[in-house]
């Protein structure tokens, strides 16, 4: 099996990595496993604990980047990386573009459905000092 290139997505002060399955190697540099089936959205589990990763990481560590992987980082791994650029404020249609430019092939029909149909929690959007909320940007 050939794999695509890992790619590199940002949006505001977002940066993720998009791959396929690790080597042996490069596993341990993964901190989290939440698998769930190929072609089919994830559990509303995953996604609240994946929002709160990125969530965590961007403000622990701004401008760091997060890798995703699935088996060929087409299905899996777009759908978490779109769900974080929707919750950072960017349209579904824009997220799926985005991610479609730079990873040829990427999302199934029923990801793309869901994706569609997805609300935004606003995990990522934080009120300013008067409690407006933002542009849905950590901060």
């Amino acid at each position: 099996m050939i794999h695509a290139a890992p790619v590199e997505v940002t949006y505001k002060n977002m940066r993720f990595l998009i791959t396929h399955n690790p080597t042996n190697v490069t596993l341990n540099k993964f901190i989290e496993d939440w698998p769930f089936d190929d072609g089919t959205p994830p559990s509303n589990q995953i996604v609240d604990d994946w929002l709160s990763l990125v969530k965590i990481k961007f403000r622990e560590d701004p401008g760091c980047c997060i890798a995703v992987h699935c088996v060929a980082g087409l299905g899996r791994a777009p759908v978490l990386v779109a769900l974080a650029l929707i919750e950072g404020g960017m349209k579904c249609e824009d997220a799926v573009q985005l991610i479609r430019q730079k990873r040829l092939g990427a999302f199934r029909s029923k990801q793309l459905l869901y994706l569609e149909k997805y609300r935004p929690k606003m995990w990522l959007c934080f009120k300013d000092s008067s409690g407006h909320r933002n542009n849905c940007c950590l901060q």
